[in-house]
């Protein structure tokens, strides 16, 4: 079940691969994430000491998670992965030159997971390219939902 999309990095980027994450959190990001209170659209991740670490992503805390904390709605995450896969991951970011994006936080097994992907910067007429070809299989779609009628 997905709790946070971020659909700009589909728009943005040409999606090579893609991993799946633990995210260390505490108790009362949590409970926000349960309460639909995240953001991944200004997310990114990082490569620091060969671990990989979440940017960006805002989670609003809840105004009665805790009274002796202070949320910091914006701070930095570790990403949990195997060692293989985060040498895997340096690698290719360092040498082939991709970027690491947040794609979508879900739950699984009732853990709160993120996926990230490896990805390629889309130039303009590859954006208006991939535009015109979901205009195109929308119309079709369309035009075969009224022939059924």
């Amino acid at each position: 079940m997905s709790i946070a999309q971020n659909k700009k990095a589909f728009h943005d980027y040409f999606i090579e691969d893609k991993y799946e994450a633990g995210i260390m959190l505490e108790g009362w990001e949590v409970k926000a994430i349960r309460a639909g209170r995240v953001q991944l659209k200004e997310a990114y991740v990082t490569v620091k000491d060969g671990a990989l670490y979440l940017f960006g992503s805002h989670i609003s805390p809840l105004l009665n998670a805790s009274t002796h904390i202070h949320p910091d709605p914006v701070r930095t995450r570790k990403l949990l992965l195997h060692r293989l896969e985060i040498d895997k991951i340096i690698g290719k970011v360092q040498r082939a030159g991709y970027t690491l994006m947040p794609l979508d936080m879900h739950y699984k097994n009732g853990r709160v997971k993120l996926e990230i992907g490896l990805a390629k910067g889309k130039k303009q007429h590859d954006k208006r390219a991939t535009e015109r070809e979901k205009d195109s299989k929308r119309e079709a779609a369309q035009a075969m939902k009224k022939e059924r009628r």
